[in-house]
């Protein structure tokens, strides 16, 4: 009996022991393994530390013939670069770009973003909250509490169609649209500066050249005025439309100079002029009719 339970401890102790040598091998091969990482993990991130260092030891790399300062600053100039042709071809001109973050964790990300800038002499200032939902490899971004506001005496009609965008969050359809208003309101402001500079006897601009009305006065008659009104107006869905009219302002003394059915008529014939050959031409031949002059 009691060799029997010798023989059994012997057996069991020979168990352990190979269970032992198992496990040593077992700790060796991930202690090799482990060897391995490090050396990869040396070998992947070789190149980022040897920039890291010379960046901050100021020591050259790829033969001494570049630098890491040197091209982070070939970077900036080409992001620069391409900003300015964007800028060039859009319009737009951003002046600032603040962002805030509010929530960040691993599968969401919520940042506050104010961006302020202009297009010609609109300003502007959008602020917005940008969420970025993250899963797995797909990641969905979201635009919430968007505020618009533009600096501008011009807005009469705009304010609809920024109601509108606040609530849709239509980003693109906002900066598209202010780009063709801001353009339709340069050409106005550069067509009233030439007609000022050809016809300086004639025509005035009392609300300065960027404002909507042109004045023309009758050189022989005081009080007899012409204004060309000028609009810009933006529909609730983006659609920009120019008006412009005729006004007149005529004393009684004047219309008794005038045919009645003729300064009634004026602006209605104006407008045949506008449909016919365009708003620069149809108001040359108001202002020449004006001056009742024959010059070119």
């Amino acid at each position: 009996m009691e060799e029997k339970m010798n023989e059994e401890n012997i057996e069991e102790v020979k168990l352990l022991e190979a269970q032992i040598e198992r496990l040593q091998t077992e700790v060796k091969a991930l202690q090799h393994q482990k060897q391995n990482n490090h050396k990869d993990m040396t070998f992947h991130f070789e190149k980022q530390m040897q920039d890291a260092l010379a960046y901050i030891c100021g020591q050259k790399q790829n033969g001494g013939e570049e630098t890491v300062l040197s091209r982070l600053k070939e970077e900036v100039e080409e992001l620069e670069e391409d900003l300015e042709w964007q800028t060039e071809m859009n319009g737009i001109t951003l002046d600032s770009c603040v962002t805030k973050t509010l929530q960040s964790s691993d599968c969401q990300a919520i940042q506050q973003i104010c961006i302020s800038g202009h297009t010609s002499e609109l300003l502007f200032q959008v602020e917005f909250q940008l969420s970025e939902l993250k899963e797995g490899q797909r990641s969905e971004r979201t635009i919430n509490d968007l505020n618009l506001v533009l600096d501008s005496s011009d807005l009469q009609n705009f304010s609809s169609f920024l109601s509108r965008v606040e609530d849709t969050r239509d980003l693109l359809l906002f900066f598209r649209t202010l780009r063709g208003f801001s353009e339709r309101c340069d050409n106005r402001c550069r067509t009233f500066q030439h007609f000022q500079e050809k016809y300086p006897s004639v025509v005035s601009l009392p609300g300065g050249c960027r404002s909507e009305v042109m004045t023309l006065n009758h050189p022989e008659l005081p009080g007899c005025v012409f204004f060309v009104h000028w609009t810009v107006e933006v529909s609730r869905e983006g659609i920009i439309t120019p008006k412009i009219q005729l006004l007149t302002k005529i004393p009684e003394r004047a219309l008794q100079q005038f045919p009645s059915q003729a300064v009634v008529g004026a602006a209605e014939s104006f407008q045949s002029l506008l449909r016919i050959l365009g708003p620069e031409a149809a108001m040359e031949s108001i202002i020449r009719a004006v001056s009742l002059s024959q010059d070119t």
